[in-house]
C-alpha cells in the first residue's frame, strides 16, 4: 500500500493540536480528520476517532502494526513541515 497524497487541510497555533490532514492511499482511499498533536516528546499523530459510551474515544481506522504507523506518521510530519515553510514564505 502507498500513500499518494497527504493534504495538510488546517494548521493551527492554539493548543495541542497543531494540524488536521486526509491522506490517500493508492489513490482510491482517504482517511480524513487525522490529527498531528505536540506532545511531551514533539509531534505525533493521533488517527479520526469518535466517543463511545463510557466517554473514551475509539480510533475509526489505524495502523494495524508500527512499520505502517511510523511510515504514516512521516509522511504527515514531513507534509505538515512543508506546509509551514510555505505559511512563512507567504507571510515574507
Amino acid at each position: 500500500m502507498e500513500i499518494t497524497d497527504v493534504r495538510v487541510r488546517k494548521i493551527t497555533e492554539d493548543g495541542k493540536m497543531k494540524g488536521i490532514v486526509s491522506v490517500t492511499f493508492d489513490n482510491l482511499f482517504v482517511v480524513h480528520d487525522i490529527k498531528i498533536i505536540e506532545g511531551q516528546n514533539g509531534l505525533f499523530i493521533a488517527m479520526p476517532s469518535r466517543k463511545i459510551s463510557e466517554g473514551e474515544f475509539r480510533d475509526i481506522a489505524h495502523p494495524i502494526n508500527s512499520q505502517m504507523r511510523q511510515m504514516l506518521q512521516d509522511q504527515i510530519l514531513k507534509a505538515y513541515e512543508e506546509a509551514l515553510m510555505h505559511m512563512e514564505v507567504a507571510m515574507e
